[in-house]
């Protein structure tokens, strides 16, 4: 004898099973996701090796990247989350007077993780030993943008008697973090997505399918595809957090830096940052951005041979609003003129 199954009962499985499809569909839906990325990451080694040399420092390998001949020897440090592809084609037009090397701190781009916490004592100490290993030799130009100002001016006072001059690209001040935080804190502003967040976003091929959705404003249209190939890894996702998690030790290091007559250029941006794309109000952004503008002028004072250059076309990223500043900075300190 048959059961009837009652009308309810009926509409209930019918639901169930279309949920229980649905999931299936969603699972099998991520899971090839997470293959695609790493079969297409794993083809991304091939297509995009290194230009320039891996050296092993302290147990693991750093990117160096050397063009160029003769002295002076023209070191480059990017800023946060920046590699050295970020300078595009400055190394290159460097390189036709002198030797440029630009590389990728640990975690970066082509260079492995370092198990070291990203202080800057760490990443100059490391920058500095693959320089010997690789016999690259000073006198040293040293240049840094953004964070990595920070860490070109610490190098510079490490190495004082290696370095002959030192050029900051819109560099971040020594007191910006405690100039900073309480406006910060008062603004909510979040930060960045956490380096597990990013990650999870790389693994499961998100940044690959949705490159305009998830990157616009962030990375340049010319620059995506090698961020997505070469730079968007679980790795550089923490090294750049342990990065600034530990600025504050590097602003602690050269807080009060005198570098005597060391030939010093500063260039300030001249367009303030768009504070409103990260939430912030206008008020509070121009707080900040007075502050950042007066952190560039005080850093004036770490030399006695000091000048500020300011880059009227360009925001933050001046390296790219106006890379032949930048070159013509540089190239002046080389010649003395």
């Amino acid at each position: 004898m048959l059961t009837t199954i009652p009308s309810k009962k009926r509409k209930r499985f019918r639901i169930f099973t279309i949920m229980v499809k649905l999931l299936c569909t969603v699972l099998l839906l991520i899971g090839a996701a997470f293959l695609y990325e790493w079969f297409a990451s794993s083809q991304a080694k091939k297509d995009f090796p290194p230009p320039g040399t891996l050296v092993q420092v302290g147990g693991y390998q750093l990117h160096i990247h050397k063009q160029g001949n003769g002295s002076p020897t023209i070191l480059m440090e990017a800023g946060s989350g920046e590699t050295s592809l970020s300078w595009r084609d400055i190394p290159a037009a460097l390189a036709q007077h002198a030797t440029v090397v630009t590389y990728d701190r640990a975690g970066y781009a082509w260079s492995e993780s370092a198990p070291t916490e990203r202080t800057g004592a760490n990443i100059v100490k490391e920058l500095h030993a693959a320089l010997e290993k690789e016999n690259i030799q000073g006198p040293y130009i040293m240049v840094g943008h953004s964070l990595g100002g920070m860490y070109a001016r610490l190098f510079a006072q490490t190495y004082t008697s290696e370095v002959q001059s030192l050029v900051l690209i819109d560099a971040r001040p020594e007191d910006d973090e405690q100039n900073t935080k309480a406006l910060l804190e008062q603004a909510q502003f979040q930060g960045n997505p956490s380096a597990s967040f990013l990650s999870l976003l790389k693994l499961s091929g998100s940044f690959r399918i949705f490159p305009g959705f998830l990157l616009d404003g962030l990375v340049a249209k010319q620059d995506r595809d090698t961020f997505v190939n070469v730079i968007a890894t679980p790795s550089y996702f923490h090294a750049k957090e342990d990065e600034a998690l530990h600025a504050h030790s590097t602003e602690d290091a050269i807080r009060g830096q005198n570098l005597g007559s060391m030939p010093v250029r500063i260039i300030a941006r001249g367009r303030p940052q768009d504070y409103a794309q990260a939430g912030i109000s206008v008020e509070m952004g121009q707080k900040l951005e007075s502050m950042w503008q007066s952190g560039q002028r005080n850093m004036l004072n770490i030399s006695k041979d000091s000048q500020l250059i300011v880059a009227t076309r360009s925001g933050h990223m001046v390296i790219h609003d106006e890379p032949e500043l930048v070159v013509k900075t540089i190239l002046t300190l080389i010649s003395g003129k």
